[in-house]
C-alpha cells in the first residue's frame, strides 16, 4: 500500500445476475459493494516477501517497476510478456484485463463461468495486440477514478455527446439558490437505518419524452430520458436511462451516492461541487457506454486468437 498504486477488485463468484466487478481504485478497501472482494495491486514493494501461501513463487522472474517498486506478476506472466517481447511495458497486462472485464461481450458469453469462480481472461498473441487493448484499459481505469479529471468529459471542452447529460436545472427556470435550500437533498433517496446503515429509498425521478438535442440510442435515449431530482424545485437534466441503471458492486451508483447524501443522512446540504460531482459522475458513466463497441471488438480480437 503506498501513493499511486492501483488495484483491479474482483470476486471468485459474482453473486448478481449481471457481472459488473473489475472495478479500478486508488485505495485499497476489504469490500466493495455487495459483499467482501480482493484487490489485486498492479506494483508490489521491491522488499515486499511473498506470503508463505506463495512460496513456489519466491525465485520467479521479477521486473522492476523503478521508485522502489517491482510488478505484480506471477512467474507464467512474466514467461508470457517476454515470450511477445512485452516485458518492457508489463503494466500493459494489468490494463489489458481491465478492458476484458469491462467488454459487455465478455460480460454476456461467459455469465455463468463468472458466477462460479474467478474470471478468465483471453491473453493477446502480439504484442500489439495486447499494447491496443491496454490503451483501452487505460481509458477505462480513467473514467473510473473520480478523483482524476478526464479531458473532454469531466474537463477541458465536454465531448458534445456528454454536454446534455445530468444538467443540473431548476423546475420552471432560474438560478440555483443555495440560501433557499436549492441544494438541500430530501427526495427520499435514503434514510439512516438500524446501527447507523444507511438504507437506499425510491427518490424521485421523473420519465419524459427527451428533446431532439437529447437523443442518443447508444445511451439508451430513443423516445424517452430521466430527470433526477435532489427535492421538489432542484434537479439532473436528461440523464440517460443505461446510465441511471449502471451499477457497480451490485448496485446502481448514481442512487447509491444520493442514498448516503440525503440531508438527514448527510447533515447538510451539498455543496455546488458536490452537485456538479454528479454530473461528472453520469458523464464518466455514459463514456464508458459508449466505449461498448471498441471494447467488444477488442475482446473478440483477442478471444479469436
Amino acid at each position: 500500500v503506498f501513493a499511486g498504486n492501483v488495484w483491479i477488485e474482483a470476486r471468485q463468484r459474482q453473486p448478481m445476475e449481471a457481472f459488473d466487478r473489475g472495478y479500478v481504485v486508488s485505495v485499497l478497501a476489504d469490500n466493495f459493494g455487495n459483499g467482501l472482494s480482493s484487490f489485486f495491486p498492479l506494483y508490489l514493494r521491491d522488499d515486499a516477501q511473498p506470503r508463505d501461501l506463495f512460496a513456489a513463487d519466491k525465485d520467479a522472474d521479477r521486473i522492476d517497476a523503478g521508485e522502489g517498486r517491482r510488478f505484480n506478476l506471477s512467474r507464467a506472466a512474466v514467461a508470457y510478456l517476454r515470450s511477445i517481447s512485452a516485458d518492457d511495458k508489463a503494466d500493459a497486462l494489468f490494463y489489458h484485463i481491465v478492458a476484458v472485464l469491462h467488454a459487455p461481450a465478455y460480460r454476456s458469453e461467459n455469465a455463468g463461468a463468472l458466477r462460479q469462480d474467478w474470471p478468465r481472461i483471453p491473453l493477446p498473441s502480439t504484442r500489439e495486440a495486447l499494447l491496443a487493448s491496454a490503451e483501452l484499459g487505460c481509458t477505462v481505469a480513467e473514467l473510473l477514478d473520480s478523483e482524476r479529471p478526464v479531458p473532454g468529459v469531466t474537463t477541458d471542452v465536454i465531448d458534445e455527446r456528454l454536454r446534455p447529460i445530468a444538467v443540473l436545472s431548476v423546475a420552471g427556470g432560474g438560478q440555483v439558490n443555495l440560501a433557499d435550500g436549492d441544494l438541500d437533498v430530501t427526495a427520499g433517496w435514503g434514510y439512516a437505518g438500524r446501527d447507523g446503515i444507511v438504507m437506499p429509498g425510491k427518490g424521485r425521478v421523473i420519465e419524459r419524452r427527451a428533446q431532439e438535442s437529447e437523443i442518443n440510442p447508444a445511451l439508451g435515449i430513443k423516445g424517452a430520458t430521466l430527470d433526477v431530482y435532489l427535492n421538489k424545485r432542484v434537479y439532473w437534466r436528461n440523464v440517460p436511462p443505461r446510465v441511471w441503471e449502471y451499477t457497480a458492486g451490485g448496485y446502481q451508483v448514481l442512487k447509491k451516492w444520493l442514498s448516503y447524501r440525503k440531508k438527514p443522512v448527510l447533515g447538510r446540504s451539498l455543496t455546488i461541487d458536490e452537485a456538479r460531482e454528479v454530473t461528472a459522475i453520469a458523464r464518466r458513466i455514459a463514456r464508458l457506454l459508449l466505449l461498448s463497441k471498441d471494447l467488444d471488438a477488442n475482446y473478440r480480437r483477442v478471444a479469436s486468437q
